[in-house]
């Protein structure tokens, strides 16, 4: 029989890049949902569209029983309850999300418990990043002896070719100081703050600043790997100037940040300019990771990147792939897990080579931290 899979939120540029990835890479039939379906939205055979508001919980409920797998793409999650993923263990279907805010992961890992015993598997942020840069963190810490600090850094291109939920959640994430693992040390850092400057390759090719960032990677990864004495995670924008009017952002009052029709009115300005600066920008990504350690018997540093075109395209590989991996029965970790600790790194390098997505990474014997 084929698979169903179940995407709220499917109907927006997230979702329809899971759709397209699963499309290319598995025989699956699936519901794409939103609130309204989009003019121009064109469905491929294996599709269904269903409008459906994730407020009503009797649809959603319904929805899933019918579907082998959900996958939950309606953004922004700082602002989404927990019915899905309950639901979805209570039903045993399994559940994948591309969940990019600290405060909704770590409440759904306080459900691990419950989808053990269920044996249900539950995989939280499974997109680029956090996705596919948790698994590139694994990955080099499993070459290296007394891994110690780790420096993940993201540059993305105008919208990154996503839509305005990304900025939304941007300007979300803007709003409070969050807490870092730094030598050691749980420290109070605050967003869009310490400009660093740092050489990204090709097709960006110079360097480019970067600003700590609120990420799930800063969460999961610390408590996956905790012989890790700092994880330091930066973001920044091409063309530069967003860097500087995000960073201005953090000027405001607080109070300001913190009003629904300011993070709307922000975001729907900031979509508007990326629709002009993408022709010129492009849309695409680069993760850069350098991790300090041991490497046969010597300090070294292990530096690797990745790149995409596409960021929004990038992000449906991510959960794509973990979608493929459980449907196919590839991948079987109940419980509610972030990627890095469901996924081993040769599953990860397989599904990303299936995908012409590389990894390349080179080690360097150095004295000083990454």
């Amino acid at each position: 029989m084929v698979s169903k899979v179940l995407i709220l939120g499917g109907s927006g540029r997230i979702g329809r890049s899971v759709a397209a990835d699963l499309l290319r890479h598995t025989e699956v039939a699936i519901t794409l949902t939103g609130r309204r379906f989009q003019v121009g939205f064109k469905l491929h055979p294996r599709q269904r569209y269903q409008s459906l508001s994730l407020d009503d919980q009797g649809g959603v409920r319904d929805a899933i029983a019918v579907h082998d797998l959900v996958i939950h793409c309606a953004g922004p999650f700082r602002t989404r309850d927990f019915y899905v993923l309950s639901q979805c263990i209570e039903q045993s279907t399994p559940y994948i999300d591309v969940a990019d805010s600290p405060d909704y992961v770590s409440e759904a890992l306080a459900f691990n418990r419950v989808a053990s015993l269920a044996g249900v598997t539950c995989i939280v942020s499974t997109g680029v990043f956090p996705g596919i840069s948790n698994s590139m963190a694994r990955q080099g810490i499993e070459q290296l002896v007394q891994p110690q600090h780790l420096h993940l850094s993201y540059l993305v291109a105008g919208s990154g070719g996503a839509g305005v939920t990304v900025m939304r959640t941007t300007f979300i994430e803007l709003q409070t100081p969050f807490t870092a693992k730094v030598n050691g040390q749980q420290v109070s850092i605050q967003p869009y703050s310490d400009r660093e400057v740092l050489s990204f390759p090709a097709p960006h090719n110079h360097n480019a600043g970067v600003y700590w960032f609120n990420t799930v990677e800063a969460l999961t990864l610390v408590n996956s790997f905790p012989q890790l004495d700092s994880v330091i995670t930066k973001f920044g924008s091409l063309p530069d100037i967003y860097n500087r009017l995000t960073h201005s952002m953090t000027l405001l009052p607080p109070s300001w940040l913190q009003q629904s029709t300011t993070i709307e009115f922000l975001s729907q300005v900031s979509y508007a300019m990326t629709q002009v600066t993408d022709r010129f920008s492009g849309t695409g990504i680069t993760i850069r990771l350098a991790i300090q350690g041991q490497y046969q018997g010597q300090a070294a540093t292990y530096l690797a990147h990745t790149t995409h075109p596409d960021t929004a395209e990038a992000a449906g590989y991510g959960a794509g792939s973990i979608a493929q991996l459980i449907l196919s029965g590839q991948l079987s970790s109940p419980g509610v897990r972030p990627v890095e600790s469901a996924l081993p790194t040769p599953l990860f390098q397989k599904t990303l080579a299936m995908r012409g997505l590389t990894v390349d990474s080179t080690i360097h014997y150095l004295d000083k931290p990454c």
